[in-house]
């Protein structure tokens, strides 16, 4: 029999059902990668600023995170397609065993970036900051990949919804532990101010502890999954064993992408731009409205920031819960529930410039929090059905692209952007809530296919 006939052959048996149990040891570990990406997300921003850095120069820092994905991924992509270490895991395995190594000790020294002596607002103080912040995402971009991708190499079709929407509570989960670390250890007596230049303790500590849950639920997943080998992976895809081996030239696979590729990326583009923007200005914004204070030096900052923490958790909460909605609707209505969801995010983005009292904040990340449940099943899901085996992660590690490029161009833009709205944080939020409600426009768009 050629290859042809063969792949024709194999196409017929398809991927396999895979009990609940599997599906939920393939995505366990992104737990602890999503608790990493949260305490970078949630305490980046006050951290740079606690060590002197200016609000009109964050967009600098927040460059590196993106930039750091926009490279790495596709290249962890590439080259796992073409591992296979059964002594080590298999094919995505290693790559989350090693970024989860360099992830924990980068953990461990970024909140630390203030304590060494450097100073405040000192050129080696943010360059160390900033080193480790790029570090961080390399790893945690390394360690995050593998769990898309296992999806797409191992769960059907028709299980794919619910395999994505396990990541999404289990990151969503990850993201609401993090979030509210800050504040839990202020209320158990932890430090949560220090002398100028120093992050407090209640962040430290929350890093620490971090570092601590991402090496167990890594290694949950390391040592309760086993990948197809490449004989089988070839046979439930009908795909050739050689198909992964050879080609994969990144811009020929770009030129071949199917459609709904690239308008799931208009999407994103404006989406994830509004996110970096949430992300940047929200421990400053909410300071500001709520606390009446731009010093992040202050008691009202630093609470602030804890406040950011605990309206983190409240937009993961409602993450979850809504993702069991979107997980509810069938799945000829994947456009309606999507940018349903986006138009209440641009409400809830826009609503954050209007308000000064702290509880009232919480109806804003709820909606935030609905935007959030669909960029987290609906593009990978989009996607991966539109795509054969063939260079699995190479394609997604493309198409984080479709997140890092919009980050990198937010933080760009901020420079002129910032100034122009009056260098007030609070403004930005409005900006970002106008440019989620063109994301939410763009969603029709997309035509869904299927691959054959």
């Amino acid at each position: 029999m050629d290859e042809q006939s063969s792949a024709a052959a194999t196409k017929k048996s398809g991927l396999p059902k895979l009990p609940a149990s599997t599906i939920w040891m393939i995505n366990f570990g992104f737990l602890g990668v999503q608790i990493a990406f949260t305490l970078q997300s949630s305490q980046m921003s006050r951290i740079f600023q606690t060590i002197g850095a200016y609000p009109n120069k964050l967009g600098w820092f927040f460059i590196l995170p993106p930039l750091a994905g926009l490279i790495v991924q596709p290249i962890i992509g590439y080259y796992s397609d073409r591992t296979w270490a059964p002594k080590l895991g298999g094919r995505r395995l290693p790559y989350l065993a090693l970024g989860t190594l360099i992830a924990i000790i980068v953990m461990c020294l970024l909140p630390n970036s203030g304590s060494f002596g450097f100073g405040y607002a000192s050129i080696t103080a943010l360059v160390f900051g900033a080193v480790t912040v790029a570090l961080l995402d390399v790893s945690s971009n390394i360690a995050m990949q593998p769990f898309k991708m296992m999806v797409g190499d191992m769960v059907n079709d028709d299980q794919k919804s619910y395999a994505y929407g396990i990541q999404s509570f289990l990151s969503n989960g990850g993201a609401v532990i993090a979030a509210i670390f800050p504040f839990i250890f202020t209320a158990f007596g932890v430090a949560n101010t220090a002398k100028k230049g120093v992050v407090p303790q209640s962040v430290v500590i929350s890093f620490y502890v971090g570092a601590a849950i991402l090496l167990l639920t890594s290694l949950l997943t390391i040592f309760k999954v086993h990948e197809y080998d490449p004989k089988t992976y070839a046979k439930y895809h009908g795909i050739t064993e050689e198909a992964n081996s050879t080609g994969g030239n990144w811009w020929t696979l770009l030129k071949k992408a199917p459609k709904v590729f690239w308008t799931t990326t208009l999407v994103q583009f404006f989406c994830w731009i509004a996110f970096q923007y949430l992300w940047t200005y929200s421990a400053g914004a909410i300071a500001s409205n709520v606390w009446n204070t731009t010093n992040a030096a202050s008691a009202g900052y630093q609470a602030a920031g804890n406040w950011y923490g605990v309206l983190a958790a409240v937009q993961s909460i409602a993450a979850v819960a809504w993702s069991y909605v979107l997980a509810k609707m069938p799945n000829n209505h994947h456009k309606l529930g999507y940018s349903i969801s986006l138009a209440l995010g641009a409400v809830g983005f826009i609503s954050v410039f209007f308000i000064h009292t702290q509880y009232i904040l919480i109806l804003s990340f709820i909606l935030v929090g609905m935007a959030w449940a669909s960029m987290n099943t609906y593009p990978l899901t989009m996607v991966t059905n539109a795509l054969s085996g063939e260079h699995m992660g190479t394609y997604l590690g493309l198409f984080n692209g479709s997140i890092c490029l919009p980050q990198i161009v937010a933080s760009l833009a901020s420079f002129g952007l910032f100034p122009l709205l009056g260098n007030a944080q609070p403004n930005m939020f409005l900006l970002a809530g106008i440019i989620m409600a063109l994301g939410a426009a763009s969603v029709g768009f997309i035509k869904e296919t299927y691959k054959a």
